[in-house]
C-alpha cells in the first residue's frame, strides 16, 4: 500500500484491518473527541481543538471501536447512558465514547 497516496476512509479501514484484523480498536486519552456543554437551554456537542482529536477521530470514524477519555464538559454526564457511553459523532454514530470522571483532586495531582 502506498502510504504517501491520498488518504480516504476506505484506506484507513484497510490499513487498520491489515494491522489489527477483527480486534477492537481502542483509544485512551485524557482529551475527549467530543464535548457536551450547556448552551442556554440546549446541550451542544462540540469538537475540541486538539491535534490528538484531529489525528485519531478520522481513524475511529473509519474503523469503529471505543475511545475512553475524561468527560470534562459541563453537560457530559447528562448525555451518556448508564455505562457512561455515548455513540459519536452525534449525527453519524460511528464509534463509542466511554467517559470516565476524574475529580478535582485527581486532576490537580496529575496536571498541577
Amino acid at each position: 500500500m502506498d502510504v504517501f497516496g491520498k488518504w480516504s476512509e476506505e484506506r484507513l479501514r484497510e490499513l487498520a484491518s491489515a494491522r489489527i484484523g477483527d480486534s477492537l480498536l481502542i483509544a485512551i486519552s485524557n482529551r475527549e473527541p467530543y464535548i457536551h456543554v450547556h448552551s442556554g437551554e440546549r446541550i451542544e456537542c462540540l469538537r475540541p481543538a486538539s491535534g490528538l482529536v484531529t489525528g485519531i477521530d478520522p481513524v475511529m470514524r473509519a474503523c469503529g471501536g471505543i475511545w475512553i477519555a475524561h468527560g470534562g464538559g459541563d453537560a457530559d454526564r447528562e448525555v451518556v447512558d448508564a455505562n457512561n457511553k455515548i455513540l459519536v459523532p452525534e449525527d453519524e454514530k460511528r464509534y463509542v465514547l466511554k467517559r470516565v470522571w476524574i475529580n478535582d483532586k485527581g486532576q490537580e495531582d496529575v496536571y498541577y
